[in-house]
């Protein structure tokens, strides 16, 4: 197998020639010269780069949940603070200023992060009618004591929307649970707490954020002298809440690693950070040219996943909902028969073994599951139809207009919208409107046969600006459409939109 110029080191040995142009050559490094069977000095050297590199951009790959996790975390608390008080509200919607994955500008989205290894286990008071989930660092959602429920908070959680005492506790914790609380048992000291509210008029979202402004947290024993609550405003602040997609994502595992329980991955997998020199106890101290080759990996790693998370099919397995549609959902697709997930949310296979290369695909452009997100009863939960591509199977550009039909009606007790993001990054895409989505409660058109036509372009069409959603020329984009509450048709897809037809 011939492989690509992969690290500085070896570039600088077979060239001395622009990095553009070395970069667009393909040479094998394991052609470098060795004399009686012995690699010469600068081969040894070039090649030790080059497993540096190698082994930096597979372990930045595994580890993107955990930098989509940190990612977040930095982002927000850098610019809104830090602490197991603060909990940033999007009070105004989250719009195109905050770059974080595919975020929904059609609800309230409410974000915090609690290190239980710090703190120790955390009472979350929840409010009545809230809806949230509770991830460890890796994403995973926190099982809950008695097996029925993981993750789900409010409506789709154990407390069923009435609200109440959630006792969050970490790895190995076996104290003494105080009554009437619930127990979730994270794998991580790392807790992603993730909370939306809801309204029904996009004028009126004064009660869904008086609502999550309800929701407290405090150490276990400690609500008398805890810290008071704090409910930043996160709206309209430019903030970068994306993976971390260069050198500092090393810095950033090194810190985690040190702060978390020794279960936070595999031996394997912990003796790959060590060989980058990540390693519990020890610091991070990489040399000037290691730093480089670090930070060319991490932004090789993310290169490679965002290659991932725009196809169609990964390891064989088509993720298309339909076979005649280009719509996706990785979790609910053709592949394993139509209605049913074919993987855990922990992204384990039937086989037993981790399928790395759809965990990258989710994490490149998506963050938090859960199975009440995953519901299949009628009315709750969510569905999720994804597209990168038009009818043709040609990619979305945002030069082009393309025109959407959704059979009415659309089966969503709820609500549905669509919302484009940026192929680059997976947030939500700069259009120049207030939000980069339309749905049901921006009151579309619809036609005499109850089917809604939306417009994607740079332009609307004349007569069509309350069903358009503008796109930008140069900047290619795909759409989501969520349905919240899809009903049967939705769920036993007897119901399916249109693709997107390009008009011109």
């Amino acid at each position: 197998m011939r492989l690509g110029r992969r690290s500085l080191a070896v570039a600088g040995l077979l060239a001395a020639t622009p990095f553009a142009a070395r970069a667009a050559r393909f040479e094998e490094p394991a052609r470098l010269p060795f004399r009686e069977g012995r690699p010469t000095p600068a081969t040894a050297a070039a090649l030790r780069e080059e497993l540096l590199f190698q082994q930096a951009t597979q372990s930045y790959l595994w580890a993107l949940p955990l930098l989509n996790t940190l990612g977040m975390q930095l982002g927000s608390e850098a610019k809104f603070g830090a602490g197991y008080n603060v909990l940033p509200i999007w009070k105004r919607r989250l719009d195109a200023k905050t770059l974080v994955t595919t975020p929904n500008s059609d609800v309230i989205y409410a974000m915090s992060y609690l290190d239980l290894g710090r703190d120790g286990p955390m009472v979350m008071v929840a409010p009545p009618l809230l809806q949230g989930i509770l991830l460890d660092a890796w994403q995973r959602p926190i099982p809950v004591d008695g097996g029925r429920f993981a993750g789900d908070v409010g409506f789709a959680g154990p407390d069923g929307g009435q609200g109440g005492r959630l006792l969050i506790v970490p790895p190995g914790w076996n104290g003494t649970v105080p009554e009437g609380h619930i127990v979730y048992r994270s794998g991580t000291n790392t807790v992603f707490v993730f909370l939306r509210g809801f309204y029904e008029d996009p004028k009126v979202l004064g009660p869904a954020v008086a609502l999550l402004e309800k929701a407290r947290f405090f150490p276990l024993g400690g609500e008398a002298t805890a810290r008071p609550m704090v409910f930043p405003d996160a709206s309209g602040v430019p903030v970068d809440m994306l993976p971390l997609r260069d050198g500092r994502a090393f810095q950033a595992l090194h810190a985690l690693l040190n702060r978390e329980t020794p279960g936070l991955a595999d031996a394997d997998w912990l003796g790959m950070l060590a060989q980058l020199g990540i390693r519990r106890g020890v610091p991070f101290a990489p040399e000037a040219r290691e730093r480089r080759i670090l930070n060319e990996a991490a932004r090789t790693g993310y290169a490679m996943s965002r290659v991932i998370g725009l196809q169609e099919s990964v390891g064989g397995h088509s993720l298309r909902a339909f076979p005649d549609r280009h719509w996706l959902n990785p979790l609910d697709n053709i592949s394993a028969g139509q209605g049913a997930p074919v993987r855990d949310l922990a992204w384990q296979t039937a086989m037993g073994w981790r399928d790395l290369e759809m965990r990258s695909w989710f994490f490149t452009n998506y963050y938090s599951v859960s199975p009440g997100m995953l519901s299949k009863v009628p009315g709750k939960g969510a569905a999720y139809l994804i597209a990168f591509s038009d009818a043709a199977g040609a990619p979305l550009s945002g030069g082009s207009a393309y025109r959407l039909r959704l059979p009415g009606p659309v089966p969503a007790a709820n609500f549905w919208s669509l919302t484009l993001y940026d192929a680059a990054n997976g947030s939500g895409l700069a259009n120049g409107q207030p939000f980069p989505s339309l749905g049901s409660r921006d009151k579309p058109a619809a036609g005499a046969d109850g089917a809604t036509t939306l417009h994607l372009g740079p332009k609307a069409p004349a007569g069509q600006a309350g069903n358009w959603l503008a796109t930008v020329p140069g900047k290619a984009y795909f759409v989501v459409l969520r349905l919240y509450g899809p009903e049967a048709a939705a769920i036993e897809r007897r119901w399916k939109p249109g693709d997107l037809e390009r008009v011109k």
